[in-house]
């Protein structure tokens, strides 16, 4: 009889990595719009073939997040009208997200993910740490979107997130940015602590609302 066999990693997909990898970057506003993304460059930089790039170049451009420019793809510059089109949608989509996640009462247990972002974001606006609150700031929008039942609903509402986080990169480092965008998400969390779902749907209008004119005002100083 052989001896027991370990259980293999499954490492992923380069591709997948070569993806998640330039989605960083672009979430962190590390790419600045207008730049060339050329398949040969940026496979050298990051140590692999050109097909993985391929690959991850196209999904993005799916999503919306680069567009094709000539042989290379660039990252759009988003306009007035860019902002109020994906804030219309964000409008509709997340407040009804909120709602369901509040209807379905989570316990301490699940929201306990979302208390420690919001506890994150608390300190690094105390230590005037931008990047810190950034990145507290995602993990709490993982945080409750992990609980919304409907994964369509989660997809729709990640990809036009997605489209203004590098915008965001720009903003988080004004201290009165922060204090507005913390005290909506401690709002947001007592309404999803109470099961109240059309104060958690409140809460999130709100939040949308100060966050879409901060983006504008900052859009039109650029």
């Amino acid at each position: 009889m052989i001896a027991k066999l370990q259980v293999l990693e499954r490492h992923e997909p380069l591709g997948d990595r070569v993806y998640a990898t330039l989605r960083g970057y672009l979430r962190a506003g590390r790419i600045p719009t207008g730049q060339p993304l050329q398949e040969a460059v940026l496979a050298a930089q990051l140590g692999v073939s050109r097909t993985p790039v391929r690959e991850a170049l196209a999904r993005l451009a799916s999503e919306g997040l680069v567009v094709a420019e000539g042989r290379s793809f660039t990252v759009p510059a988003l306009e007035e009208g860019d902002i109020e089109d994906i804030y219309a949608l964000r409008f509709l989509l997340e407040p009804e997200a909120l709602r369901l996640v509040a209807a379905a009462k989570p316990d301490r247990k699940q929201l306990a993910p979302l208390r420690k972002a919001l506890e994150d974001m608390a300190a690094a606006h105390e230590a005037g740490n931008g990047a810190a609150f950034m990145d507290a700031n995602y993990r709490y929008r993982d945080a409750w979107t992990a609980l919304v039942p409907n994964k369509r609903l989660v997809r729709g509402i990640q990809l036009y997130a997605e489209h203004v986080r590098y915008l965001r990169a720009f903003t988080l480092d004004d201290a009165a940015v922060r204090a507005v965008v913390l005290k909506g998400l401690k709002q947001l969390a007592a309404a999803l602590a109470a099961g109240d779902g059309e104060a958690a749907a409140k809460a999130m209008r709100a939040h949308l609302g100060n966050a879409k004119r901060i983006l504008l005002d900052k859009t039109r100083r650029s």
